[in-house]
């Protein structure tokens, strides 16, 4: 019951503070996985890559992934509900209050500071995945340097950068399947 009891007030800290989207959970996520060791680094980088190549937010994939890899589906349940709680109820009561201070210039300039913090919270995060991907058992992972790199230059190619990203996911997933055989 303990265990069950962190993994929501876990969750429920996630919810409230990652502000900014499924990515800016992953600060979070590495501190939970630092804390608690329900599962590892690259455990953390499978379910990046699990949840973004899902449907669904991915947020709410990886808590309900953690949940139900530490407690069963009642875990994955709890957590994923304490993930979405905090937002459910801010949203409920800025969608009444921001129509009418939607105009404050108190309101906007807190958007406008929020987001820089936003994005230094996903860059952070996005480093952590980066580093995990690149370093694979200790040693700097060549191949994997590579691919990003030919990824990268493929997003931004002219033709190529049109293309819907579950076209470059299914092209990794299978770049990572021929590796292995």
């Amino acid at each position: 019951m303990t265990r069950a009891i962190i993994l929501c007030w876990e969750f429920f800290k996630t919810g409230l503070f990652a502000v900014g989207g499924g990515l800016a959970t992953l600060p979070f996520l590495t501190q939970i996985q630092e804390k608690y060791g329900w599962f590892t680094a690259e455990e953390l980088a499978n379910m990046i890559a699990v949840s973004e190549s899902t449907p669904g937010p991915i947020g709410v994939n990886m808590a309900t992934y953690v949940g139900f890899g530490n407690i069963g589906v009642l875990g994955g349940v709890l957590a994923t509900l304490s993930l979405v709680l905090p937002s459910l109820v801010i949203i409920m009561l800025i969608a009444r209050a921001l129509d009418a201070y939607q105009k404050n210039p108190l309101v906007q300039n807190a958007f406008s500071f929020l987001r820089p913090a936003v994005t230094g919270l996903i860059a952070a995060a996005g480093f952590s995945v980066l580093r995990t991907t690149l370093w694979r058992g200790g040693s700097f992972d060549w191949i994997a340097v590579a691919l990003y790199a030919v990824f990268l230059a493929l997003t931004q190619w002219k033709n190529t950068g049109k293309l819907h990203p579950a076209v470059y996911i299914a092209a990794g997933a299978l770049v990572g399947i021929l590796m292995q055989m």
